[in-house]
């Protein structure tokens, strides 16, 4: 078959740029929408220490989050999908700020919260950086990531119900352990063209991100005694 034929089979060298070109731009496309979702979010926490809104039911919190998570994954390949991100992230940041507001009100609650964030930031960088400087595939951690966070989000429930402190604090740990590895998966499975959309790249990273810092909000108060 001659190389210049119309039926001749796509030349890989092609192939993988093509790949590549696209794996960019939707990490590109991700990391534009996390920057503003985690502005947003910030912003909605702000407000909501700022107008003194009291602490939310958790469960009315788990109902919004997973119903503005399902809007958004059925509307993901359009424009709502952008909208569905924002209401997500805008949500989370809101019923967060009563939370980070109490930390607030002593220097050692606001020590705590300025670790817990510089630490999600470096783990964040971290775990990122390993999966673009490495370029290896860690695909191989999906079945471990989904059934672990599976069992964490159970065993938090039970401990939140059951009024069983040791139980979520080590809840706590093993979200920060997971969260950190969902980084760096979700940032594999982009560059590697497992996942081509931007929408859902960028809940699952900014999701990883809030159970991070989270996690250790609750794992350093609890060592420092406050809480």
């Amino acid at each position: 078959m001659q190389p210049n034929s119309p039926y001749a089979a796509p030349n890989s060298t092609v192939v993988s740029n093509v790949t590549g070109e696209r794996a960019a731009k939707v990490l590109r496309n991700t990391y534009m929408l996390l920057g503003m979702s985690l502005a947003f979010s910030a912003s909605m926490a702000w407000y909501a220490m700022a107008a003194g809104i009291s602490f939310i039911n958790p469960w009315l919190t788990l109902g919004v989050y997973f119903g503005a998570l399902i809007f958004t994954n059925v509307t993901r390949n359009s424009g709502w999908g952008i909208l569905g991100v924002f209401a997500l992230t805008g949500w989370l940041g809101f019923s967060t700020g009563p939370i980070i507001g109490m930390f607030m009100q002593t220097a050692a609650g606001s020590q705590i919260v300025t670790m817990a964030l510089a630490s999600t930031a470096i783990i964040f960088v971290t775990m990122s950086g390993i999966a673009l400087v490495t370029k290896k595939d860690f695909s191989f951690l999906t079945n471990f990531l989904m059934i672990g966070l599976i069992v964490a989000f159970l065993c938090g429930i039970g401990g939140a119900f059951f009024n069983m402190p040791a139980l979520s604090l080590a809840v706590s740990g093993a979200f920060v352990l997971l969260s950190s590895l969902l980084i760096m998966w979700q940032t594999s499975a982009i560059i590697h063209g497992g996942e081509t959309n931007y929408i859902m790249a960028t809940v699952t990273l900014f999701v990883s991100i809030y159970n991070l810092f989270m996690s250790l909000l609750h794992i350093m108060s609890a060592l420092s005694g406050d809480d």
